[in-house]
């Protein structure tokens, strides 16, 4: 009887083990794609400014040197 139970036991912490390995794979796997995104998302950041700056650039305009609105 302590055998069986033993083995239940076993064939239990089996199975956990087994659900955990998937779980941990599929994290892992989500992680990697999530980091692929994040680097793509930054570098179409970094040249989103980059196009900003040479607009910027090219119309010789600084906002900061603009008056404020009228409401101020």
């Amino acid at each position: 009887m302590a055998d069986e139970s033993l083995q239940e036991r076993l064939n239990e912490l089996e199975v956990r083990l087994t659900f955990v390995d998937d779980t941990v794979n599929a994290l892992a796997s989500a992680d990697a794609e999530l980091s692929m995104r994040l680097a793509a998302l930054e570098d179409v950041i970094r040249g989103l400014r980059n196009e900003l700056s040479s607009l910027r650039s090219s119309q010789g305009h600084d906002p900061h040197s603009e008056p404020p609105p009228p409401h101020y």
